[in-house]
């Protein structure tokens, strides 16, 4: 007797509405290629676009599959990471003259908006209250935030 099959988890019923735009079959790993877009890019536009799919079959699986959201979070705390070392890097070495011209500021205000996120996928990563990460992360932001104003100031910008 051949061993059983795995279940397969119950997959969300998609109505037409919400199908607008793709294409007739999808790419049998949009998944994977929405959820490596979206580390990339932290965009999901951008990563629905990518896998083929409607940002709004995204947006309902993600509320109906509890897999699929816990990757997706995974996913958005792994943008966020790629950002700050982006941003770092940029402070760190600064920017080419004649390459794209980046706002950092933006990049800072985004990052101490998704702080908490951050801060409780790091507590949970190193078995720490919210707090302390919190207060870690806080930390981090300001010293980015000092390079910044610093950077600015020794380029005669002014900081608003």
């Amino acid at each position: 007797m051949p061993p059983a099959q795995p279940r397969r988890s119950a997959r969300t019923k998609i109505k037409p509405e919400l199908k607008e735009g793709e294409k007739e079959s999808l790419n049998r790993h949009w998944r994977g290629l929405f959820l490596d877009c979206l580390a990339e890019t932290s965009n999901v536009t951008e990563a629905a676009k990518r896998a083929g799919i409607n940002p709004s079959r995204a947006y309902k699986i993600r509320r109906e599959e509890e897999g699929f959201a816990r990757q997706w979070h995974a996913a958005l705390v792994e943008g966020y990471q790629h950002l700050e070392m982006e941003l770092l890097a940029r402070l760190r070495a600064g920017e080419d003259k004649d390459g794209p011209k980046y706002d950092n500021g933006a990049a800072l205000r985004l990052l101490a908006l998704h702080r908490d996120t951050m801060a409780q996928d790091h507590a949970q990563r190193r078995n720490m209250d919210a707090d302390r990460a919190r207060q870690i992360i806080d930390a981090k932001l300001e010293e980015l935030r000092q390079k910044v104003i610093a950077r600015r100031e020794a380029e005669g910008q002014t900081i608003q």
